[in-house]
């Protein structure tokens, strides 16, 4: 299994509607990327190692799917749409990290 990670990090000033992320975008994701994408996930951040600091990101996103190749194609299709509902929640660039899930 593969994994897609969009990272959004804690940045002061900047916008992030975890409930529309949750509600809306990434069940849009999941439809536009299909069969492709086997589950999603969204993890909210609370503190870091020190309880007393806050999360270096306020989200991260997950979509997992079998092939890099049909991820690839899947998104290509529906790229525009994805990115064009990201004003909606946030203005913060993510980190994106593809990953091989091995436990």
């Amino acid at each position: 299994m593969l994994k897609a990670s969009l990272m959004y990090p804690l940045e002061l000033g900047q916008r992030f509607d975890l409930d529309y992320y949750c509600d809306k975008h990434m069940p849009l994701v999941q439809e536009l990327l299909g069969s492709c994408c086997k589950k999603i996930e969204v993890d909210q951040g609370l503190v870091g190692m020190d309880v007393t600091t806050p999360s270096p990101y306020v989200a991260v996103g997950h979509i997992y799917f079998d092939s890099v190749e049909e991820f690839k194609r899947a998104y290509a299709m529906n790229s525009e749409a994805i990115k064009k509902d990201r004003s909606n929640y946030t203005d913060i660039e993510p980190i994106i990290m593809f990953s091989r899930v091995r436990l």
